[in-house]
């Protein structure tokens, strides 16, 4: 039996080798960096752990799949805890909201900043549950074949329900009066690396997932997913090899031969699956044989990990502290291309659940800025100014002598995203959602021009986060056993 090659050991292609491997297939896996889990990584430093990439778990059903195809239990794996509230938000104002994952504390929250809106999330979850309902097994799910698959009955049937003509924000007008509850359901749309001024209302499916299947955090870190996967597609067979850069792309007669690694040696193989970038395969591993896929890329992130000296009690694990203007800052971002100077900014302060991540008495404080993914910007000379706005907006914000605090402190600016992970221009979620139906247009997992090549990650189907990428690295795989399946003649 011919061995398939996985390029690229994030989490889309683990999934994809452990299931062939689960399936019988002989699978080599190269990985250009010094450990696998793509963009979910580690960073540790004197006592200070940081996950550089995912920081909350939903949809937890996924792993426990995967682990169950390979004769292995969730719960042999990973210890994982539900975050609550999972998440704290602040305004500048002095409010602050805390999305709780049990609903009638919830409601409570709610009906402190807008009692009317109580009735109106309920309706909310009832609307966000329809689009759930009609797009998680034809799309999420089942392996989907792109554009062709679009006619699947079902979605044509479900057409209304999964309100793409609207967006996120128009959506929401229907359900919130508080200014303050539409911000937050709003940053959903952000998941993806879309705005929500312009992401259609399909997305609101993300609330609906988190609220009512649950956030939750992995003990000793979310790298432990990446360990965890790496311990099983080792005991089922899979040749990893890290350190090992994959240059390009083998080809005869229409069909993929081989891969040519960066030191000279050929892997020959029929079937790869590429866990990278549509687009980086099309430009760099194909050297432009191939068009690469259009449209819009996703925004990027500015990224400091902090240990400091003490702890902040009023902070939760997962804190967004919001622009004044939402609008404004997305429109910087997505349509001019340059960093927000009153950013939203997100601080997972994951020592709150977890102590063992930090010293005692020290927090490790992991902060995202959504920022532009463009060539527009020197970050090399932009980013030290832009690391003294944001902590400046902190300690205006309540966390008072946060930079004299800090013990250690790592950066990674949207240029060195691009850099580690060959993710063009930096974008964190490959394509962005903005356009009604963009959600179902992403880069198909089976090759329509070049035989024998399947994708995994989140720059295609289904799209990006834990889950879904273990969905996509399941589902290329899928499409591949089905490819190559014995014949009877």
């Amino acid at each position: 039996m011919s061995e398939t090659v996985v390029i690229g050991g994030g989490l889309g292609g683990l999934a994809a080798a452990i299931t062939l491997a689960a399936h019988g297939r002989r699978v080599t896996l190269i990985e250009q960096n010094e450990r696998l889990g793509g963009k979910l990584n580690l960073v540790e430093a004197d006592g200070f752990r940081f996950d550089t990439g995912p920081s909350l778990l939903t949809m937890p059903w996924v792993l426990r799949e995967l682990f169950a195809l390979a004769g292995s239990h969730l719960e042999d794996e990973l210890t994982i805890s539900p975050v609550d509230p999972l998440c704290r938000y602040w305004w500048r104002d002095g409010t602050r909201f805390d999305m709780a994952q049990d609903l009638p504390q919830l409601a409570q929250a709610i009906t402190r900043l807008e009692p009317g809106d109580v009735a109106g999330f309920t309706r909310f979850l009832a609307y966000s549950g329809r689009i759930y309902a009609a797009v998680a097994e034809p799309f999420l799910i089942r392996p989907f074949g792109g554009l062709r698959d679009m006619l699947n009955y079902r979605l044509v049937r479900d057409a209304a329900a999964i309100d793409s003509l609207r967006t996120v924000d128009q959506s929401l007008g229907e359900f919130f009066r508080s200014p303050y509850l539409r911000q937050v359901f709003n940053r959903y749309a952000t998941y993806n690396g879309s705005s929500p001024y312009r992401a259609p209302a399909t997305f609101n499916l993300i609330a609906y997932v988190e609220l009512m299947q649950g956030g939750w955090h992995v003990h000793g870190g979310m790298y432990q997913i990446a360990r965890a996967l790496e311990r099983t597609a080792r005991r089922l067979g899979v040749t990893i090899h890290c350190n090992t850069a994959a240059e390009r792309i083998l080809i005869h007669r229409g069909r993929v031969a081989g891969v040519a690694l960066a030191g000279g040696e050929q892997l020959i193989t029929d079937t790869i699956i590429a866990n990278v970038d549509p687009r980086y395969v099309a430009t760099t591993l194909l050297g432009g044989s191939l068009a690469a896929p259009a449209g819009e890329l996703s925004y990027s992130g500015f990224v400091l990990m902090l240990g400091v000296d003490g702890q902040y009690p009023e902070l939760q694990h997962h804190n967004i502290f919001f622009a004044a203007d939402y609008r404004r800052e997305f429109a910087a971002i997505t349509r001019h291309g340059v960093p927000y100077p009153d950013p939203t900014i997100y601080v997972c302060a994951a020592s709150v659940s977890d102590p063992q991540l930090a010293p005692p008495g020290c927090s490790n404080l992991f902060i995202l800025v959504n920022a532009p993914s463009s060539s527009r910007v020197n970050w090399e000379r932009e980013a030290p100014a832009y690391r003294d706005l944001v902590l400046r907006k902190l300690e205006a914000c309540g966390l008072v002598g946060l930079e004299r605090r800090i013990m250690i402190a790592r950066m990674m600016t949207p240029a060195d995203i691009a850099a580690r992970y060959n993710a063009p221009g930096g974008a964190i979620y490959g394509l962005a959602s903005n356009r009604p139906w963009s959600a179902f247009l992403r880069p198909a997992q089976r090759s329509a021009a070049l035989g024998g090549l399947y994708y995994a990650g989140g720059g295609t189907h289904p799209g990006g986060g834990i889950p879904l990428v273990l969905l996509s690295g399941r589902n290329a795989a899928h499409h591949l056993l089905h490819d190559t399946r014995p014949r009877i003649l």
